[in-house]
């Protein structure tokens, strides 16, 4: 059975190798496929595409979109998206200079703390179009203020309610997935125990993400435990709604390894069935 590993990050936003390198690592994992994920970006997609068709390895459109309920993050994954749409484009890169701006003042605010960090260091671990709070925390360790990313966010530092966190000017979690539908994708969301953790009641929100064109859930992800994935299964299955696995894979340590957790060729086809046509925008 060929497998997919659908959520991979690459350097064009907080993964640590190259779109080419991740496609070879899924090569080396014994993946048919990966979807590359990086946040709000598919800047990658072209070189991971043309080292897939090396290589042998298929990479399908995909972008972890950045959404918000009640200041807290949620994340909506986007698959087979026309990255062309122009409504979409437009949305990315109002997210995009966003992002700049929240940096920005993140650093701002940890200089303040007595954090010698600099934008330019956090650009530089960036590399690529999404500047996120890991480059702030990869900035950080290179000042020698923290060991590892991991330990950025907390409290007392860059977590959300934080002494020097900056909260995104992005959309609702409805908006995205209209977005994403619009664009001709289907909207799945991505670690559903954040949503649990962070927020609180994630099955009674995740049927109303149903109701607004939720696609699928992502069920088997490093974070979930096996009652959590069983919840999550039989809720999406009640609910009509696909069930996707991945690793989360950032090549650090933010998520798995790829191939931890994978979606068989099965849904991964009725994934592309349910892909429209992208609707037309003046």
């Amino acid at each position: 059975m060929k497998r997919y590993d659908l959520h991979t990050h690459s350097t064009i936003s907080d993964g640590v190798l190259p779109p080419e390198e991740v496609v070879r690592r899924a090569r080396d994992a014994g993946l048919a496929g990966i979807a590359l994920t990086d946040h709000d970006s598919t800047g990658g997609l072209a070189d991971a595409r043309a080292e897939g068709a090396r290589i042998g390895v298929e990479v399908l459109t995909g972008c972890e979109v950045s959404a918000q309920l009640d200041g807290v993050s949620v994340h909506v994954l986007g698959y087979l998206i026309d990255v062309e749409h122009p409504r979409f484009q437009e949305e990315m890169r109002w997210i995009q200079d966003d992002r700049i701006v929240r940096a920005e003042t993140m650093v701002e605010k940890l200089q303040q703390l007595g954090v010698l960090i600099t934008m330019e260091m956090v650009r530089k671990h960036a590399g690529g179009d999404s500047v996120g709070r890991p480059h702030v925390a990869m900035a950080m360790i290179e000042a020698g203020v923290i060991e590892n990313t991991v330990d950025a966010f907390t409290e007392e530092w860059i977590l959300e309610g934080g002494r020097a966190y900056v909260p995104k000017r992005v959309m609702t979690p409805e908006d995205t997935i209209a977005l994403i539908r619009q664009a001709g994708g289907v909207a799945v969301l991505a670690h559903p125990i954040w949503v649990e953790n962070d927020i609180g009641r994630s099955e009674e929100r995740i049927e109303a993400w149903a109701e607004a064109g939720l696609g699928g859930v992502e069920v088997d992800h490093p974070e979930h435990d096996p009652t959590w994935r069983a919840r999550y299964q039989a809720l999406a299955e009640r609910l009509g709604l696909l069930c996707t696995g991945s690793s989360d894979f950032h090549g650090n340590q933010h998520g798995g390894m790829i191939g931890e957790n994978t979606t068989p060729e099965e849904t991964v086809a009725a994934l592309r069935a349910r892909a429209t046509a992208p609707e037309v925008t003046r």
